[in-house]
């Protein structure tokens, strides 16, 4: 079996699409799929070409025994629509011309979002012979729109076409969450659908195999220090806002820090919100790479997890969720729906609060900085969860089921 995995985000960049596919890819391979990918030259979050990739460099290569083609892409630092559009369809363009010379493939599976991309899908999958499978990790354009991100009512018209036309090509669609499949099932009762969940290696994440690091002392923090952490994206649709206005109420404590590390539109933003309400206890850290994640979740105390108040996120399971869990945290999760359903109802790893709402954050903050036990029967029940129902092995086999299932 051979299968063709499109996407515009892959290793060495840093990011929750990045890692799912990659951990997918190696765990095929092991199966005895001939997986390959086929993905942009490496630029996010700071939209600029790694040095590695530039002048020609590693056009093609191999990360962990899967080998990767990658076509050129525009990028630039600016944030206006344009040079989104530019950015997307730039690689639209150059992947279908570089992946119409691979070869044939049984199926060619690509990630949207950027719904844009399913254009060079389409065409591809017919070129190569493949069947299409459309993997959706966010609903696009519904997410845009609802966030205010795009409000053209012409381009969201021409993109709700285009995402119809996406799931009736293809042999089946995968959806991240049961909200994303339930969703498309619903508006499109005729395509088949799979749940792919995203996951976690609960060998790499296992806080028993992590040595004792200095992260707090090269941070500033004390060993009596209580941290909050949130690791991601700082973007629209995480309202981080709620994290520092929660720290501005919490400021008497000072032995409560809120960590916020990740890159993304709003991290100047809120760096700037930080020095207005001159909170010292909130820190911004640099993105890491995957491999210093493990000791980091090891130094902190609790992990954040908020989105903003919208119906679209009942759906959402943030993947930061799955290594946080794994790593025996306690969540203090702030989105409501599936995941509240999945990590704080079945699992009780943690304590739900509305999302956006100062008052229950700085509660459930405070519940939890006050009571270690706490704490840790939280961190032990979640990774016991992630462990049975959320394996990364078992969702790779799951998956290579269907495909196969399906070459019949």
């Amino acid at each position: 079996m051979k299968l063709l995995l499109l996407t515009q985000y892959y290793p060495p960049e840093i990011g929750a699409p990045q890692n799912r596919l990659h951990e997918l890819a190696v765990r095929l391979k092991t199966k005895g799929v001939d997986v390959e990918v086929l993905t942009a030259l490496p630029n996010y979050p700071e939209m600029e070409i790694f040095e590695a990739y530039q002048k020609g460099q590693n056009r093609v290569e191999e990360i962990e025994g899967i080998k990767v083609t990658r076509s050129w892409i525009y990028v630039s630092k600016k944030r206006g629509i344009v040079s989104r559009l530019l950015n997307y369809f730039s690689f639209v363009a150059s992947s279908y011309f570089r992946g119409k010379k691979l070869g044939k493939f049984d199926y060619l599976m690509v990630e949207s979002p950027p719904l844009f991309l399913g254009w060079s899908a389409m065409k591809l999958s017919k070129k190569l012979g493949a069947k299409l499978i459309f993997n959706v990790s966010d609903l696009w354009p519904e997410s845009a729109e609802k966030l205010n991100i795009v409000n053209n009512r012409t381009l969201l018209n021409l993109a709700y076409r285009l995402e119809a036309k996406c799931y009736q090509k293809s042999h089946f669609v995968t959806g991240q969450t049961m909200g994303i499949v339930d969703s498309i099932q619903s508006r499109f009762p005729q395509v088949k659908t799979h749940w792919l969940p995203n996951g976690v290696d609960t060998a790499f994440y296992h806080p028993d195999t992590v040595v004792s690091n200095d992260f707090r002392e090269r941070n500033g923090f004390q060993q009596d220090d209580i941290l909050f952490f949130y690791g991601g994206i700082i973007g629209h649709a995480q309202g981080l806002e709620v994290i520092l206005k929660t720290a501005q109420e919490t400021k008497e404590r000072s032995d409560i820090h809120y960590i916020l590390q990740g890159a993304g539109p709003l991290r100047e933003e809120l760096i700037g919100l930080k020095q207005t309400l001159n909170l010292s206890q909130v820190h911004f850290l640099a993105p890491v790479s995957k491999k210093e994640m493990p000791m980091i979740l090891k130094a902190v105390d609790v992990a954040l997890v908020p989105l903003r108040k919208l119906t679209l996120f009942e759906g959402a399971i943030p993947s930061k969720i799955f290594e946080a869990l794994a790593m025996k945290l306690p969540l203090i999760l702030a989105v409501d729906g599936e995941a509240r359903m999945h990590f704080i109802e079945r699992a009780e790893a943690g304590i739900f609060v509305e999302p956006e709402n100062i008052h229950d954050l700085k509660q459930a903050v405070l519940t939890l900085a006050d009571d270690l036990n706490k704490r840790k029967l939280l961190g032990e029940n979640g990774r016991k969860y992630v462990s049975e129902h959320f394996n990364r092995n078992k969702i790779a086999q799951d998956f290579f089921d269907r495909m196969h299932d399906n070459l019949a």
